[in-house]
């Protein structure tokens, strides 16, 4: 019996590391034969320093200078207080785009995150960098009530 599960345990763990691996594809399809190519202003975006609830919306501007459309199949935040809006028309040569990113500024503190964005340009994967800080909420003082005289 302890043969039997520990056989299966293996199975197990082999078989899902087998189906991990193998399901991992970082680049898309077509970016083999593609001559599309991103290149954006800047790979990176300072907030600066930014009070608690501002505006977090920022947008990262490229364009395609190859000579095939540009498309962008995913564009992900590297956590859920960073949303990336990627176009989902493809972008003709030498034609402009923007990817929009809006950063949850109700968090505190310095930060740092990284917008991962996929497309059939050659180089598969391009790495994009917001940062920043964002100051503490305002806090009001606290009153004394007045006692009557």
């Amino acid at each position: 019996m302890k043969k039997l599960f520990l056989m299966l345990a293996l199975g197990s763990v082999s078989y899902f590391g087998i189906a991990q691996s193998t399901s991992v594809n970082n680049t898309p399809p077509t970016t083999a034969t593609s001559n599309a190519k991103i290149e954006f202003v800047s790979e990176t975006i300072d907030y600066g320093t930014i009070e608690n609830g501002a505006n977090g919306e920022r947008e990262f501007k490229f364009k395609n200078a190859g000579t095939d459309a540009l498309i962008i199949s995913t564009c992900r935040g590297s956590c859920g207080c960073t949303v990336p809006t990627c176009p989902t028309e493809p972008i003709m040569p030498k034609q402009s785009g923007v990817i929009k990113v809006k950063y949850d500024t109700s968090r505190t503190g310095q930060f740092t995150k990284q917008i991962t964005v996929e497309s059939n340009d050659p180089s598969g994967i391009k790495i994009l960098k917001i940062q920043g800080n964002v100051n503490a909420p305002a806090t009001t003082p606290a009153t004394t009530p007045v006692a009557p005289h």
